[in-house]
């Protein structure tokens, strides 16, 4: 089957426009409107307001043509980043930024609908523009707001423009591609009072030192040699007086792994680990865990399916296997409903690359040509 050919000089100014005017996580209404408004526009049956501020569109095949329904998910949300580069399109909201791509992704899906409007599809094509990706909570409210419902949906695809990989290249495995995403906070009580004696005092900081240095022994004496983790404290914080010992530290960080028994014993271990170093101390430890996305594993039949067509797109020497990443996507709940894949488009400038989540992260925009003629294939190959 023919498509239109791709509309560069479209995708990439709907790309430049998104990066212009990024929103966060649930607040992207400006994006969510031009979503709706180019769908409908296309034909597409259109429902907003899908997990807060998310978009979905619905084309249905003609009757008697097919049932199934694929879905391909793009995630909308910018990061509270200031932009550092200093190009026409840059972010024009303080302290806002897409330094992750997404801007790519929701040009990228949406000419994905622009060119299978007119298609003759043997099933249905559903799009789930999300929201709040980052915070790890979209793709929950979404499908608690019956995203997979409605026609049912049976396979789901998504992708993710990708720094680490040179333009022109596709990323595509089967099972665990990205990690869960835990977060922790630890709240050390100790005794304040004078820098000058501290041994009138239970020393948090102190304490917390010592758990920090704890935290990274569960990854290289607790956790299996063959499992994959990562912890990570990222922020410390105590007391406001160089002369004064508080009686309060705090710390906050993540845990990362592909599942397995590492994964499960977790929030144990974090919780054991800084309750007994505090105790040796004299201090306690209050400990909250949350999970915030499980691992996201992508299904065998369906990363088949996408590899032919990355195949197609780029040729088989250009798609890498083993791209895998400790960071994590929440589309892994969309992915635990139903069969799918998520694969990585190559997206590095190759003036050199900016690492995702960084002030002057930018993509070589060639690669929003790769990423819509790579779901557009996929979309034809599984209604087949």
């Amino acid at each position: 089957m023919s498509l239109p050919p791709i509309d560069r000089p479209g995708l990439i100014a709907t790309r430049r426009d998104l990066h212009a005017h990024p929103e966060l996580g649930f607040q992207e209404t400006r994006t969510s409107g031009l979503v709706a408004e180019r769908l409908t526009a296309l034909g597409y049956a259109v429902r907003t307001g899908v997990g807060k501020t998310g978009v979905v569109a619905v084309r249905t095949s003609a009757p008697n043509s097919g049932t199934r329904c694929v879905m391909l998910r793009a995630d909308m949300d910018a990061l509270p980043i200031e932009e550092a580069n200093d190009v026409p399109y840059r972010s024009g909201h303080a302290g806002r930024m897409h330094a992750c791509g997404h801007d790519g992704h929701v040009a990228i899906g949406l000419e994905v609908a622009r060119r299978l409007a007119q298609a003759s599809l043997a099933g249905a094509v559903k799009f789930a523009f999300q929201p709040a990706e980052e915070i790890s909570n979209g793709a929950a409210a979404m499908i608690q707001d019956g995203v997979l419902e409605d026609p049912k949906v049976d396979a789901a695809f998504g992708i993710h423009l990708w720094n680490d990989l040179p333009v022109g290249t596709i990323g595509v495995m089967p099972g665990p591609v990205m990690a869960s995403v835990d977060e922790f906070e630890i709240t050390i009580l100790g005794r304040g009072g004078h820098a000058a004696a501290p041994h009138q005092t239970v020393d948090p900081v102190l304490v917390a030192a010592h758990v920090v240095t704890a935290l990274q022994s569960l990854v290289s004496r607790r956790r299996h040699p063959l499992e994959e983790g990562v912890v990570s404290v990222t922020r410390v914080s105590a007391g406001q007086a160089f002369n004064v010992i508080p009686g309060r530290a705090d710390l906050h960080g993540t845990v990362r792994t592909f599942g397995g028994n590492f994964w499960k014993e977790a929030p144990g271990l974090v919780e054991q680990t800084a309750s007994g170093v505090a105790g040796a101390f004299g201090a306690t430890a209050e400990v909250r865990y949350r999970r915030l996305s499980t691992p996201l594993v992508n299904d065998g039949r369906m990363t088949a399916l996408l590899r032919e067509a990355a195949v197609e797109v780029v040729g088989k020497d250009k798609v890498a296997s083993g791209v895998r990443t400790m960071g994590g996507e929440d589309m892994s709940y969309f992915l635990q409903k139903v069969p799918g894949c998520f694969a990585f488009i190559g997206s590095a400038p190759k003036s050199g690359a900016s690492p995702h989540h960084s002030a002057t992260f930018d993509i070589d925009e060639e690669a929003l040509v790769v990423g819509a003629e790579l779901l557009s294939r996929t979309v034809l190959r599984f209604l087949g």
